[in-house]
């Protein structure tokens, strides 16, 4: 396609159905083929669900020189069209946008928001071509914004206008925000970076988190390319960073959280009162705090900005090439996400955003979450990695005990990893994710290339240890990684839910969510939705029954009761339940032992 010529794909989105919900698209196709095939995606990558976008769509029309087209369904999300070939083909169809999360669509009276996945059509035979799409401003909102990672063509200063993508899978990688959203900007290592803020109240402090996130971004972009990063930029000599600019898209709610990673930019929501906030000067001025939250906030920060280069560039050999219409299976994302995990807290710490203390705290939950899923002895991280289109985006009452976490798992495979790579003296997993980077050019990787440059780094084969931790269910050895790096490992009484071997949700009521295989309340016969109503000890001493709120009732109603009689309620009917109290199970809280060894791996210095 020459320069300025226009895309022979090309997609006009309205906007005008606000309070419907509705994006109204227009798309030309300038010579299709005989029987054209159009197909929309049924998942979205870095969310390995299928969530079958194609039941958004609605009032499919077809013309070609004036004239309707037939259109056929092939399938649950694919049509083909009766045209002639190499004649100008138009279409039109709506989106149903309600969906307020990362991975679809939005559209109401206050924002818009859209992922290119739930938006369009795919042209068989054209994905490789470049994409054109003009997003026109909705009338009813002459004050909205845009903002997005597509190429600018000609565009309003509001935002809206035309835009371009080199082919079918970079227009759906750059998610697009609209409304009367918050904007700033800063330049991290001589790179653009914009954020923008929708749903943020009068107490967000803009100013703090732009410098917060400049923080992250310069730590991450020097993790990857080093010192050559800024002086290249200072030189204004070409850039090792693989993108040009990038985007954050932050959507505040009353309660969410989550990310979702794209080449150039990540749409992250959060927990309206988890932003930063302004010093407070009226109503009592207090010393001033962050929420607690707030670090959380930036952790999402890191991981999905890490992701820019670890999944969207350096990806699974499988992931070489979307298919946008099934699942994508690889066994890799113990390294992709769980790495990236490993990642996010470690490198708020080498930012300055957080202590040794508060990075340990962080490392300990972890750990814990970890040693109390009872799926880690039924399943590697491997498989889980595998499965995670059927079981990690599918969770039930027994997720914990048929299955373990990728993320969580995975980034104490990470950390396992770069304490016996310091211990060894030879090297540090920093350097493999570098090596990896170079070896495999950016681009797709198998688990035999962590082998290979983990072999070269760390002077010998790994492929024991990878066996052992990603592909089996043994422990790993991180008390014992860990001491040896001047972290002191303390065991100290778990939390009571987790001592009976129960997952609850204590919200005006006490009801029963999971129940952990082996635990004492499986044995007793508890089940996922009993209502724990009231309990009493099992003593002819006891005192009576007494209503359960909380399972702190249980120590304050029994005392030190062996056993106890809980009274639940399981579809409708009451029944009693003979519970054996157990002893104290542990968790794990880490301290500072050896401040100078723990500064030396938290702070990414090479082993002596």
């Amino acid at each position: 396609m020459k320069r300025g010529q226009a895309p022979d794909i090309h997609y006009r989105v309205e906007l005008d159905e606000l309070h419907a919900h509705l994006f109204r698209i227009t798309l030309d196709i300038a010579a299709p083929q005989p029987e054209q095939l159009l197909q929309l995606p049924a998942w979205i990558p870095g969310s390995y669900l299928v969530r079958e976008f194609s039941k958004s769509l609605q009032r499919l029309s077809c013309k070609q020189a004036g004239r309707a087209v037939a259109i056929k369904q092939r399938d649950k999300a694919s049509w083909l069209l009766a045209c002639k070939p190499g004649v100008p083909l138009q279409l039109q169809y709506e989106i149903y946008a309600f969906d307020n999360s990362v991975r679809t669509a939005w559209l109401d009276a206050n924002r818009g928001f859209f992922n290119g996945t739930s938006l369009f059509l795919k042209v068989a035979g054209f994905e490789d071509l470049a994409h054109g799409v003009e997003i026109l401003a909705p009338s009813q909102a002459p004050d909205w914004k845009l903002a997005t990672a597509l190429q600018p063509v000609r565009v309003q200063k509001s935002g809206f206008g035309s835009y371009r993508a080199d082919h079918y899978d970079a227009l759906v990688d750059c998610p697009v925000e609209m409304g009367n959203f918050w904007s700033g900007s800063f330049e991290a290592c001589g790179i653009t970076h914009r954020f923008v803020v929708a749903g943020a109240t009068d107490s967000f402090d803009g100013e703090l988190l732009l410098a917060d996130t400049l923080a992250i971004c310069e730590a991450e972009i020097r993790f990857w390319h080093g010192e050559q990063a800024a002086s290249d930029a200072a030189a204004k000599t070409a850039s090792p960073v693989p993108f040009p600019s990038y985007l954050f898209m932050l959507n505040a709610v009353h309660d969410g959280y989550g990310g979702l990673e794209h080449s150039s930019s990540t749409a992250l929501i959060c927990t309206r009162k988890d932003l930063p906030r302004l010093q407070r000067q009226t109503l009592a001025p207090e010393k001033h705090k962050q929420p607690e939250g707030y670090s959380t906030l930036l952790g999402l920060i890191s991981h999905e900005y890490f992701h820019s280069w670890n999944v969207k560039r350096l990806r699974p050999a499988e992931f070489a090439r979307y298919d946008y219409t099934q699942e994508n299976y690889t066994e890799l994302l113990w390294f992709f996400e769980g790495f990236t995990s490993y990642y996010d807290d470690l490198l708020l710490r080498r930012a300055g955003r957080l202590d040794n203390a508060a990075y340990l705290k962080l490392l300990a939950k972890t750990i814990n979450q970890v040693q109390q899923t009872p799926g880690r002895l039924v399943q590697s991280v491997a498989q889980a990695s595998f499965d995670a289109w059927v079981k990690y985006y599918r969770q039930d009452e027994n997720t914990a005990n048929a299955t373990v976490s990728y993320y969580t798992k995975g980034s104490l495979v990470a950390l396992c990893l770069d304490l016996t790579l310091r211990s060894e003296g030879r090297s540090t997993l920093d350097a493999v994710m570098r090596g990896l980077w170079h070896k495999c050019s950016a681009g797709p990787m198998t688990e035999q290339d962590l082998l290979a440059v983990l072999a070269e780094l760390g002077g010998r084969s790994f492929s024991k240890e990878i066996a052992r931790w990603v592909h089996s269910t043994q422990a790993l050895p991180t008390a014992e990684l860990l001491e040896l790096h001047g972290v002191k490992v303390h065991l100290e009484p778990d939390q009571v839910a987790q001592q009976l071997g129960l997952r609850v949700k204590e919200s005006g009521g006490l009801t029963i969510h999971q129940v952990l295989r082996g635990g004492v309340a499986e044995k007793a016969g508890f089940a996922s939705g009993d209502e724990w109503l009231a309990v009493q000890a099992d003593s002819p001493k006891a005192s009576g029954a007494w209503r359960m709120q909380t399972l702190d009732d249980l120590t304050l109603y029994c005392g030190n009761a062996k056993k106890v009689l809980a009274t639940v309620a399981r579809d409708k009917r009451l029944l009693t339940l003979s519970l054996t109290l157990p002893k104290p199970s542990n968790a794990v809280r880490l301290t500072v032992a050896d401040a100078v060894a723990v500064d030396a791996w938290l702070t990414g210095a090479v082993a002596p």
